[in-house]
């Protein structure tokens, strides 16, 4: 298999897997009453450094669609930015006012932020947004998805069958 080839199906591999572990932990963080207030502020804070690992990634992209986003571009490429851009900014709120309530990731490094009705419901507001949003880009990107999915579950089974004999000698130890 050409490099190109590798090269291509490393970077799908790479997105497909940043992409799932940020929506698993979105998918945890939303639920703070069953994880608690640490899990919930700890994992908000990764995952905003996720997001922004995921704009670095995703950059040339970004800059390209900006650079033709009012002359020559599809409009699913203007659909798609739009919804990024909302949810960047549906991102940075719940992060940002996250920070602002927290109860235990700044207090445990000595920031005691003031305690505020406005910066809980602005969380509450934005968090609720995102979730909205991610299943609207979960439904933009599907075929996508499925299609990833499928190209590293058969090459992991391609694989397989080439790793049985090193894990037979291995269990036989």
């Amino acid at each position: 298999m050409n490099t190109r080839i590798l090269e291509t199906q490393r970077r799908t591999l790479t997105h497909l897997a940043l992409d799932s572990a940020m929506f698993v932990a979105f998918l945890i963080a939303t639920a703070p009453r069953f994880t608690g207030i640490a899990v919930h502020e700890w994992l908000g804070i990764a995952l905003g450094a996720a997001v922004l690992t995921h704009l670095v990634i995703h950059w040339s992209w970004i800059v390209g669609v900006t650079r033709r986003l009012f002359s020559r571009t599809t409009g699913s490429a203007r659909l798609n930015y739009m919804l990024n851009a909302l949810l960047f900014i549906v991102f940075t709120t719940t992060i940002f006012t996250g920070l602002m309530i927290s109860e235990t990731a700044l207090p445990l490094i000595g920031v005691r932020p003031e305690r505020d009705r406005v910066w809980t419901h602005l969380h509450h507001l934005a968090s609720d947004a995102a979730v909205f949003l991610i299943g609207l880009h979960v439904a933009l990107h599907w075929r996508w998805i499925v299609n990833a999915g499928r190209r590293l579950a058969s090459r992991i089974f391609r694989t397989a069958p080439a790793l049985a004999p090193a894990l037979t000698k291995e269990a036989e130890r």
